[in-house]
């Protein structure tokens, strides 16, 4: 492939590729490099190095995973926006294994105040959990436990790691109507409960 009309946004789109045909971690500047057909060192006109480019890659894949929760909650409130932001989000970690892990690095801060597609999760995020009447420090916590959640199963279903004959994705569905339940009864910290 010609060097000409290599770009950033070009290489992050192969980069992305690269992560659901080979995993996350076998993507590197020199893989990416073969792909385009040029050497190592005309990439660095286009990303800093390799933890800017997965840096973007994380960006990426995390504005393609709100979009696809975004769609899937409008107009939904409660469980029924419980259950189509936790569907959607499985899928898209089942569709899409490396763009998935690409969306659990850390980065850096200022990367992610500046990307109007993180500033949008935190929204559609919080919005969803406000219906249940939470607010902080309780949406935080929430938050975490939806993460941790929604992420454990989808590791450990793609690792294999569910080996009981019990159909995943009626256990899927359990999950998520216990979500609802804690999130519905939702337990008050001491400072939040009125004084007499």
């Amino acid at each position: 492939m010609p060097r000409a009309g290599l770009t950033a946004d070009r290489l992050v789109t192969a980069a992305v590729e690269l992560a659901d045909e080979t995993g996350f971690e076998n993507v590197t500047l020199s893989a990416l490099a073969r792909r385009f057909g040029v050497k190592d060192a005309s990439l660095y006109s286009h990303v800093r190095n390799l933890q800017d480019l997965r840096a973007r890659m994380a960006l990426r894949a995390g504005g393609e995973l709100i979009d696809r929760i975004a769609a899937a909650v409008a107009g939904r409130a409660g469980k029924d926006a419980l259950t189509a932001f936790a569907d959607a989000y499985r899928a898209y970690a089942r569709e899409h294994p490396g763009r998935y892990a690409a969306t659990q690095i850390r980065i850096d801060q200022s990367l992610v105040a500046g990307s109007p597609a993180l500033r949008r999760t935190t929204e559609i995020t919080y919005g969803m959990l406000r219906a249940y009447g939470l607010d902080e420090p309780a949406l935080t916590d929430a938050v975490r436990l939806l993460r941790a959640t929604f992420h454990g199963y989808c590791v450990l279903e793609a690792a294999g790691g569910f080996g009981a004959p019990r159909d995943v994705n009626a256990s899927w569905d359990r999950a998520v109507d216990a979500l609802h339940t804690a999130l519905t009864h939702w337990p008050r910290e001491e400072s939040d409960e009125p004084h007499e």
